[in-house]
């Protein structure tokens, strides 16, 4: 399945968005209120040119004693981070979010611009159909292999409950 086939049916809001020249108190602020764990860097043509997660106001600013009030993204934002592209594949996406431990990852059209954020809740959400399709596969598999098994099982059953009700009847 494609980004944007994802992204289509899933009701998320517009992505919070952010300039590099803003302090990041606001920053902060916005994040807060769209409870969003990241701001999404942009230029002046919406085209992504980094990221600020809570992980990075954590380490580059509180751990070393800035001033949220005066410092501006730029100084502790995640410079060109990595982008998906809304016609990538959302597995591919699956295993590099996994593989390189990315919480959240830009979506951007064919000319950089943002466009949404795929999250770790975005790739639960995605696969969990698919897992529940495995798991009943699965089941359906075992059952049919243990087919004759289970025509046993039910004989010897409806054998008891006979000998229980004939036994009754004398």
């Amino acid at each position: 399945m494609k980004i944007h086939d994802h992204l289509a049916a899933s009701p998320k809001g517009a992505p919070f968005t952010v300039r590099s020249d803003q302090l990041v108190s606001e920053a902060v602020a916005g994040m807060s209120e769209y409870n969003y764990g990241s701001a999404i860097v942009v230029d002046g043509d919406q085209k992504v040119i980094g990221i600020l997660t809570e992980r990075d106001v954590m380490k580059r600013l509180v751990n070393v004693g800035l001033d949220a009030q005066t410092t501006d993204i730029s100084e502790i934002m995640t410079s060109n981070p990595s982008c998906a592209r809304e016609t990538d594949e959302m597995e591919e996406w699956m295993r590099t979010m996994s593989k390189d431990r990315y919480r959240r990852i830009p979506v951007v059209d064919g000319e950089n611009r943002i466009k949404a954020v795929l999250t770790q809740t975005d790739m639960i959400a995605y696969s969990w159909p698919v897992l529940m399709d495995q798991a009943r596969e699965l089941a359906e598999i075992s059952a049919r292999r243990n087919f004759n098994y289970s025509l046993m099982g039910g004989g010897v059953l409806i054998y008891a409950i006979a000998m229980v009700i004939i036994f009754n009847m004398f």
